[in-house]
């Protein structure tokens, strides 16, 4: 199974191929070809759209359930989690003093 970005990535390759195909039609309403790649444009757009949405929803879901599990770890060990915190702030204070 490919990775989310990978998946997207092709998928939005292949939607804008077929736009510009689309695109570089003569753009005649009464040309065949035209019509078959409106639909074949409208077709790949709409199942883009869908992938995104459904990889927004995985990624929504995937940090919701990582702040779940810090927040239960840190009510569990609290003295730990402001070691944690303290260190980060450190980190974040000489990074920032660098600059």
């Amino acid at each position: 199974m490919q990775p989310y970005e990978s998946r997207l990535d092709d998928d939005l390759t292949l939607l804008s191929e077929t736009l510009e195909e689309v695109l570089r039609s003569s753009g005649d309403p009464a040309d065949q070809k035209y019509i078959e790649l409106k639909e074949r444009a409208e077709q790949a757009l709409s199942e883009v759209k869908a992938r995104v949405s459904s990889a927004s929803d995985n990624y929504y879901y995937r940090a919701k359930k990582a702040v779940y599990r810090a927040d239960d770890y840190v009510h569990e060990k609290p003295w730990q989690g402001v070691g944690v915190g303290a260190a980060a702030g450190l980190i974040l204070g000489l990074l920032l003093a660098r600059r």
